[in-house]
């Protein structure tokens, strides 16, 4: 099972074992990590689940789609160039360790 790697704002990195397939938003919320709201419930319409992807890891997801693109527009915190939505990063055996920073705020 795939370690991940959460750094929340300002707080202690948070380790989430997150079986393969899950979105990295559902292993969030359902482990009480506060900074990832997923309003909509992960279908891209929120982007209250934004994240910041480690640059060695960026590569290894799949493609942004352009709704999740237009979302990252809008988010509450900056966009920088390794914003995702978590709600979009399905967890494979790829993303072992992969660290995430939260912003500041989703809201």
């Amino acid at each position: 099972m795939p370690t991940i790697h959460l750094i929340p704002y300002g707080a202690a990195t948070i380790n989430l074992d997150v079986p393969e397939g899950v979105s990295l938003m559902q292993a969030a919320v359902s482990a009480g990590v506060a900074g990832i709201v997923g309003e909509c419930g992960g279908s891209a319409m929120c982007a209250t689940c934004h994240v910041y992807v480690d640059e060695a890891y960026a590569g290894l997801l799949a493609p942004m789609s352009p709704v999740e693109a237009e979302l990252l527009e809008c988010t509450a915190s900056d966009r920088e160039p390794t914003s995702r939505l978590s709600c979009q990063i399905k967890i494979s055996g790829t993303l072992d360790g992969l660290i995430v920073r939260l912003p500041e705020r989703q809201q």
